[in-house]
């Protein structure tokens, strides 16, 4: 039996939803168990005691149902979504996330804060490590700005380091951008990001999380919300990571999800590009450019970009140089071969057109 699509729920069975998603030891494949057993959250509820132990779930589950702490946080969960820009989202509801609703181990709810139609939006994953170096932040800024400009939506875990920049950077170029939290959205982490996900929320992005909105931190929940960075999105890129860095485990539940995995190359004595390195000798796409990127999702029906955005942003070589990372004037001049009033001039052209920024003395591509 599967669990019949529906365009709502009543309030009753919304509430015993959010009853049932507050219980301990109840993952998405046990809830799913729980509505295809029973049809509804309603009836699953009120379910007697031997009915629940004949599905083989854990006591603790069933005890807890009735439990007045779990029918407190669902009635404070049915306040929270009459907020404005408050939202929450079912997997059996049309408003789920398509992309999302194909993985194995979907979310059966999903609190959004923010926007939540740009969920349907082409996204891309930007990873990487939380003690990222200088260059790969500025790495990570440059992509995202880029693929931003270029459409896509760009999704990432709110972690300090190389996630704050991809996200930061997105809202720079105008663009929209998804957080996953490994935490409820009342009990932010880390809260040094506080101020950058209010800022994504105000400007139209969203920021979302799975869990109960008062979950606190806990080691387990961010490999688990990985799955969700990598299964809203076309594809993951890798920015920079150890070997036993999370952003290899969303890499790796990326590729078992179907998606694209890219890794960023770095030198063979940076620790924080040996990730990188092991990714792309299991077969993730190098990239060095945001051409890479493009030319291998060209094919996705839903690219948010046309032939003629490709061929620009790969035809123009300073653009190309700009893609891989900021470049100070003289950097562009050494590294294209070119005079530098001729950079300096070119430059002014493409600022004028809207096509690079330059910021504290670096230049920026901006893809429109």
């Amino acid at each position: 039996m599967s669990i019949p699509a529906v365009s709502s729920v009543s309030p009753a069975e919304l509430e015993a939803r959010l009853r049932l998603h507050r219980l301990p030891e109840l993952g998405p494949a046990r809830f799913r168990k729980l509505l295809e057993a029973f049809g509804s959250a309603s009836k699953a509820i009120s379910a007697p005691a031997s009915a629940w132990r004949a599905l083989g779930l854990p006591q603790v589950c069933g005890e807890a149902r009735r439990a007045p702490e779990i029918r407190d946080g669902a009635s404070h969960a049915l306040a929270w979504i009459e907020r404005q820009d408050q939202h929450l989202l079912m997997w059996d509801q049309p408003d789920y996330p398509a992309l999302l609703a194909q993985i194995s181990d979907a979310p059966p709810l999903l609190f959004v804060a923010g926007d939540p139609q740009i969920l349907e939006k082409p996204q891309l994953a930007m990873v990487g490590s939380r003690r990222a170096s200088r260059p790969g932040m500025d790495i990570a800024a440059a992509f995202s700005r880029s693929l931003a400009g270029a459409g896509f939506v760009i999704t990432s875990g709110l972690a300090l380091g190389i996630d704050a920049a991809a996200h930061q950077a997105a809202l720079d170029v105008g663009g929209r951008t998804v957080g996953v939290l490994g935490t409820g959205l009342e009990n932010f982490y880390p809260q040094r990001n506080r101020r950058l996900a209010d800022a994504m929320i105000a400007s139209g992005s969203a920021v979302l999380s799975e869990f109960p909105l008062d979950a606190a931190p806990s080691a387990s929940n961010f490999p688990r919300r990985n799955r969700i960075i990598s299964g809203l999105s076309l594809g993951v890129l890798v920015v920079e990571a150890s070997v036993a860095s999370g952003s290899l485990i969303t890499a790796r539940l990326a590729a078992e999800q179907g998606r694209e995995v890219y890794a960023i190359p770095g030198s063979i004595h940076h620790p924080g590009a040996r990730g990188c390195h092991q990714l792309i000798r299991d077969g993730a796409v190098l990239v060095e450019t945001i051409e890479h990127i493009l030319e291998a999702l060209r094919g996705w029906q839903q690219l948010p970009f046309s032939t003629e955005t490709l061929a620009t942003v790969t035809s123009h070589p300073l653009l190309v140089l700009l893609h891989a990372a900021p470049h100070t004037s003289e950097a562009l001049a050494d590294a294209s071969g070119w005079t530098l009033p001729k950079v300096l001039a070119t430059l002014t052209e493409l600022e004028m057109d809207g096509r690079a920024v330059c910021e504290n003395g670096r230049w920026f591509a901006r893809v429109s």
